[in-house]
């Protein structure tokens, strides 16, 4: 430029001897008047060269910043391409994103139309052209696509296109991407610029996509710790064991965008199975409580092969197990190993046709089974220490109403029997004496609620036999009877298997003559259990009617017979009916 003014400058100034071809007068020639000419359009496109690389450099400048604004990695990668094919001036721009199995993982365009995408039966592949520049990442420009040896040939329904410029993006020395430009406008070539210019721009688009993916993966592992730290919360306020592994299959198919998610309990020390405790899932038949062998499930089978955290595809594998109506497709499995429990393992799944679980997800969900089965561990400490805590509540409950409560009634029951012996008043005496039989009644309950305080949580399970027989008699009595019943003994652990279906079975024909055919208004139900079991059942209705068909007391008479006990059903003395059933318990055989 400075060689260019100079030029003018000389040109211009008025010189001391005649120009070449000037007259004797001095005047300048029509030759160079032509010459000033040249070199002021010289120097005119030489501004002109100059104020478009000035603007192409601000172009560029301003596509670095639009680039790197972004932490989505996706919106980053779109930012990209638009960039690129404004640089370039180019009709068609497109960023491949390598896939880690080969070929491509994402094809982001700009300039097709939603139309013209649609007439696609698909987006490229990474084939012909576009497959060399994968392969050798350097960049490619190209005058004209069909002459080229590489070239495949575009697919059905592709829009025409002949001039073409492609160059990599690197992330940290790897290849992430390349971007591909094709059409430039004014039906032009791309130039070696064009190409340095792409090449620029794909250095920056390189740093861009590595900020913007260490974002991601940092937004990732936040929201992977969140949920370790909700589900920790959360068990240890008092979370029940169910719920808490529902919420943990929920977690795991929502951080790692997985159709269905279990977890799996075992295995058994019998038959090797797992048991399924929680699943989830859209569409799924539920299958909670399953036995799975791992032959059975390939990728329960995968992660009890590797003892760690395995990627499976299930693509092409035979499955007809449990929700084998879904075409299952990427599969992750992970150990979830305690302490305090059996082992377990967490699976999830995607439908087939989806991508493949990202490599960067096996660490996070390994770190979260991990804390999971500590933050378990620890609620099933705190259970432990709760559940210690009311037992011993419940063994000085009990304690205080053997040591005083009971003994304060007895000594009362004891005087008034002694006064009762005094008074010769035969209506007064009657009725301390029936003051002693409900302080003998009352000892008695009391004496059921120390047992039952001293037995464990089982007695609410529905297998429970104190439950049945409580549900049975609730059932049985209907609305007009109002039933009470009273267990002594270790009615759950004594009284078991053919027994324990005796017994419900002689309470629920007890209960429902009394409701039928006795016209009572209340029913008490009593079940002592020492060496022998004893069941009494008693209404208020007017007594057996001697007439009254004695199927059911005959059934009642052989369900004894059998243990070598007997049944009675007789008028009571002070009105109603009493059915008392006894049987011996049977003799265990220890090993």
């Amino acid at each position: 430029m400075a060689a260019i003014l100079q030029g003018m400058s000389t040109a211009s100034a008025p010189s001391q001897e005649p120009a070449a071809g000037g007259g004797p007068d001095g005047a300048v020639s029509p030759l160079a008047g032509m010459r000033l000419t040249e070199l002021l359009d010289e120097v005119q496109e030489r501004l002109s060269t100059v104020a478009r690389a000035q603007a192409r450099v601000e172009d560029l400048l301003d596509a670095f910043l639009s680039v790197s604004s972004g932490l989505d990695l996706d919106t980053t990668l779109r930012r990209i391409v638009e960039a690129a094919t404004r640089l370039v001036d180019a009709g068609y721009g497109a960023l491949g994103v390598l896939a880690p199995q080969g070929g491509l993982n994402a094809f982001i365009t700009v300039g097709m139309t939603a139309e013209q995408r649609g007439r696609l039966d698909h987006l490229p592949e990474g084939k012909g052209v576009l497959g060399q520049l994968i392969t050798d990442p350097h960049p490619l420009l190209i005058a004209d696509l069909g002459t080229h040896p590489a070239s495949v040939g575009l697919p059905p329904g592709h829009p025409p296109m002949r001039t073409f410029l492609g160059v990599p993006v690197l992330v940290r020395g790897t290849v992430f991407g390349n971007l591909y430009m094709t059409e430039k406008h004014g039906g032009g070539l791309f130039t070696a610029e064009d190409s340095a210019v792409l090449v620029a721009l794909a250095g920056a688009a390189g740093i861009a996509v590595d900020n913007a993916r260490l974002y991601a993966e940092g937004e990732l592992r936040r929201r992977w710790l969140t949920a370790v730290g909700d589900v920790r919360s959360t068990l240890l306020a008092g979370l029940s064991p169910d719920e808490a592994l529902r919420l943990v299959v929920g977690r795991v198919a929502e951080l790692t965008g997985a159709d269905g998610a279990w977890l799996v309990s075992g295995p058994d020390p019998d038959g090797g199975g797992y048991q399924v405790k929680a699943q989830t899932g859209a569409g799924l038949v539920d299958i909670t409580g399953t036995v799975l062998h791992p032959d059975e499930a390939p990728a329960l089978q995968a992660v009890v092969t590797a003892g760690t955290a395995t990627t499976l595809d299930m693509t092409g594998i035979p499955y007809d197990g449990p929700n084998g109506h879904v075409t299952w497709g990427s599969t992750i499995g992970v150990p979830l190993r305690s302490t305090d429990a059996r082992a377990a393992v967490v699976i999830a799944a995607r439908r087939g046709g989806r991508p493949g679980f990202d490599p960067a997800v096996a660490p996070l969900i390994t770190e979260f089974a991990d804390q999971v089965a500590l933050a378990l561990d620890m609620a099933a400490r705190q259970q432990v220490a709760r559940r210690l805590d009311v037992y011993e509540d419940r063994d000085r409950i009990a304690r205080d109403l053997h040591d005083h409560v009971i003994q304060r009634l007895f000594a009362a029951g004891l005087s008034l029997q002694a006064a009762a012996t005094r008074v010769r008043d035969d209506p007064v005496r009657q009725r301390l004496c029936a003051v002693v039989d409900q302080l003998d009644e009352t000892v008695r309950d009391i004496r059921t609620t120390i047992f039952d305080l001293h037995t464990t949580d089982g007695a609410d399970h529905p297998d429970s036999l104190r439950r049945r027989l409580l549900d049975i008699a609730t059932q049985s009595a209907g609305e007009s009877l109002r039933p009470t019943v009273r267990m002594s003994g270790a009615v759950d652990s004594l009284v078991t298997g053919e027994l324990a279906a005796d017994v419900a079975a002689v309470v629920r024909e007890g209960v429902s003559n009394a409701a039928r055919h006795a016209g009572a208004r209340h029913v008490v139900v009593t079940v002592e259990v020492t060496d022998t079991v004893v069941l009494e059942v008693r209404d208020d209705g007017r007594g057996i009617d001697p007439t009254v068909a004695r199927s059911g007391l005959r059934n009642m008479e052989q369900r004894a017979e059998r243990w070598g006990g007997r049944s009675s059903v007789a008028r009571a003395a002070d009105g109603g009916t009493l059915l008392r059933w006894q049987a011996p318990l049977p003799v265990r055989q220890d090993v």
